[in-house]
């Protein structure tokens, strides 16, 4: 069987995309050494937000948001989204960059605002809110499952023609000359097409790198811890605390999900072989921050922990392009921002392999060009938050 594209990598990104071309009648197979969403994106917070200072990824993110609303209907089946709404707390310094991010944001179409001190009271009772000077709301964020997303993009993909082939190691890719003409797979055996996407994540620099093609991603290995609040805290929005640099979220049977929001030391790891579950270390100071930040949850206990990696480049945004390699598109290094903006990176990956560039003005394949490293032109918040700028 032949495919008008050929994807390498089974997650999230992959799938979608698989999903996005197979609607314009594209014949897509998908690669993925073991089984969908088992890399990465099992290991995904599952975050849905739009608060962003780059214009493309807030309405990136607002295009996944719509879908998530609607996936049922879309894909046809749940992806695990509870639509909490999303809050974020500043400190002084950082309330002109707030705003002026509201401001951005909502020049996309996104719901979002400023809300008191009170409203976000009324939300988390639990908190210490003294040290925050401003927050942003976004009714309509929330959170998701990363892996469930995936299984439902992957199944209304196969319902549209799309091959998942699993368990399919790819080797290498076939170049001739400037131009790709397939993949060796790790039996030997070779799948030929015009295009390849890649979209491995971490695992994508060594298959580019082998047709002359320097990838800038590297995987940090981040953890996640699991807490028993001891109370019922309700169906609270998600809380991105920018200014004890955490996040937190609700997760199944009651337990909050911690993460870290503080990237400046990153902790570089092998996708293959890193610690997967959290450390004394991590737990400490999540101890220390869940005590200043919720000091109503004196109950509060340690539940369980894991730790995954995501794909970050220099500048923390995504790499959806085109390359020297005439038909080879990679899209990858998501640095934690992959599953909100999942649906538009197959949008935006359609876009490159019928149009050659993309359909939506606002956002612009320029944004994400591979080129931008070596050309010195990051793609960077225009109003970064001091403390976390990687992350907005």
């Amino acid at each position: 069987m032949t495919s008008d594209v050929l994807i390498v990598g089974g997650g999230l990104e992959g799938v979608a995309a698989a999903w996005s071309l197979a609607q314009h009648g594209v014949s897509v197979t998908v690669l993925e050494r073991e089984t969908v969403g088992s890399g990465g994106t099992g290991k995904s917070s599952g975050i849905v937000r739009c608060h962003y200072g780059v214009p493309s990824l807030a309405a990136m993110a607002w295009k996944g948001t719509q879908l998530f609303e609607n996936a049922v209907e879309i894909l046809g089946d749940e992806i695990g989204f509870t639509q909490t709404g999303y809050v974020v707390g500043v400190g002084s310094q950082n309330v002109d960059a707030l705003k002026a991010n509201l401001e951005v944001q909502a020049g996309v179409g996104i719901a979002t605002g400023l809300v008191g001190h009170d409203e976000v009271a009324e939300w988390w009772p639990s908190a210490r809110l003294d040290d925050f000077a401003a927050f942003g709301y976004e009714p309509r964020g929330g959170y998701g499952d990363a892996y469930q997303t995936a299984q439902a993009f992957a199944g209304a993909a196969r319902r549209g023609g799309v091959t998942i082939r699993q368990n399919t190691p790819v080797g290498s890719l076939l170049v001739a000359g400037d131009k790709i003409e397939g993949v060796r797979l790790r039996d030997g055996s070779t799948v030929t097409a015009g295009t390849v996407v890649l979209a491995a994540g971490p695992w994508s620099v060594a298959l580019a790198a082998e047709v002359g093609v320097d990838l800038p991603i590297r995987a940090m290995r981040e953890q996640i811890l699991l807490i028993d609040p001891g109370t019922d805290v309700g169906p609270v929005p998600v809380f991105s605390d920018l200014v004890s640099l955490q996040y937190v979220r609700s997760e199944t049977g009651g337990k909050l999900l911690f993460g870290n929001s503080d990237l400046s030391q990153p902790e570089w790891a092998d996708p293959d072989a890193y610690r997967n579950r959290a450390e004394g270390a991590f737990m400490e100071r999540t101890a220390d921050r869940l005590a200043h930040r919720f000091p109503g949850l004196d109950g509060a206990g340690f539940a369980g922990g894991y730790a995954g990696c995501y794909d970050v480049t220099p500048d923390f945004n995504p790499i959806i392009s085109a390359t020297p390699v005439t038909g080879l598109i990679v899209a990858a290094g998501f640095s934690g921002h992959g599953y909100k903006i999942a649906p538009a990176v197959g949008e935006l990956v359609a876009d490159l392999v019928i149009e050659g560039a993309s359909r939506d003005a606002l956002v612009p394949e320029r944004d994400f060009r591979l080129e931008r490293f070596t050309e010195g032109d990051l793609l960077q918040s225009q109003h970064p938050y001091v403390g976390a700028g990687e992350m907005r």
